[in-house]
């Protein structure tokens, strides 16, 4: 979080701005970060309403610059604005569909969410971070090198953010129910899974300083767990991870961070592997034509887990 150095704010007219810029202003405080506003509306010049934002933001001591987008839907606006601006973070207002709209269309935030490169912030509350519970949700069952780089990234946000904003980290995983049929003696009694995940989060807690007072493994479903535990916890934040799934089983199943979106009751910071990152990258590339921005779509991110 420290290393940020550009910041993509996403600006949305149909949405009140102070919620997401008063969480851009302590961002942009204590990253010392660059904020670059964005509109991405087709219909209305936001030119005048932009340069009013910038000025007021300038005269508060921020670093700023405006841009409207009118040629491309929101999601790759965004990303267009967050490859040619080098932003290493990208900020939006999280706006809900209803369940009608999203079995037929993909929610933009969605989109956003598998495709952008960088982490993304949805913001959706106007508590503060200082002071409050920062939650940080991984999966620790997979405990591949990949995985493990990825949870090592959630947890040292959520730390980084933590110490910012003087506030406290919790650590959450959710671990599958016991089957008495697993080929693993471990997964066929609760115990052993909880005993399991426990000594998995060990690494973990030691580098991030996480008593077992702070550290919540809970039996089901992450995208059931997640915001319960956010909800107990009264969060003001959770960081998760995202393996980008695309293609049909994306359209399908969707993951973790997306189905928890509309349900959580805190802001939602978004990571990826790096790999995924490095595809997501070259997707991104304007130098693409649309059969070679296809391939890449199709490459096979879909054979992740997506559980977290």
């Amino acid at each position: 979080m420290h290393t940020i150095r550009n910041t993509l704010v996403v600006v949305d007219p149909q949405q009140p701005e102070e919620l997401l810029l008063n969480k851009a202003r302590m961002i942009a405080t204590a990253t010392r970060s660059h904020l670059h506003l964005l509109a991405c509306d087709k219909r209305l010049d936001l030119s005048d309403h932009l340069n009013h934002m910038q000025g007021a933001l300038a005269k508060e001591g921020f670093s700023v610059s405006v841009q409207q987008e009118c040629n491309h839907s929101p999601y790759k606006a965004i990303i267009n604005a967050q490859q040619s601006e080098g932003c290493g973070l990208v900020m939006k207002q999280h706006r809900p569909d209803n369940a009608l709209t999203k079995s037929l269309l993909t929610p933009e935030d969605w989109k956003l969410l598998r495709y952008c490169p960088s982490p993304v912030l949805i913001v959706k509350t106007s508590r503060p971070w200082t002071g409050n519970s920062i939650l940080t949700a991984v999966d620790v069952g997979n405990d591949d090198i990949e995985h493990r780089v990825l949870h090592t990234g959630i947890v040292s946000h959520g730390y980084d953010i933590a110490e910012m904003a003087d506030g406290t980290l919790h650590m959450m995983s959710a671990h599958p129910y016991p089957m008495l049929s697993a080929h693993d003696p471990i997964f066929q009694l609760k115990e052993s899974i909880q005993d399991f995940y426990h000594e998995q989060c060990k690494a973990l807690q030691h580098e991030f300083n996480i008593n077992d007072e702070h550290l919540h493994i809970e039996e089901g479903a992450a995208d059931v767990l997640i915001p319960q535990i956010a909800h107990r916890l009264n969060a003001a934040l959770t960081v998760i991870g995202n393996v980008a799934r695309t293609g049909l089983a994306g359209a399908l199943i969707g993951n973790t961070a997306e189905m928890i979106l509309d349900t959580l009751e805190s802001d939602v910071l978004v990571l990826k592997p790096d790999d995924i990152i490095a595809h997501l990258e070259e997707l991104a590339a304007p130098s693409l034509d649309p059969p070679e921005a296809e391939a890449l779509a199709s490459w096979p991110y879909n054979h992740h887990n997506n559980r977290l």
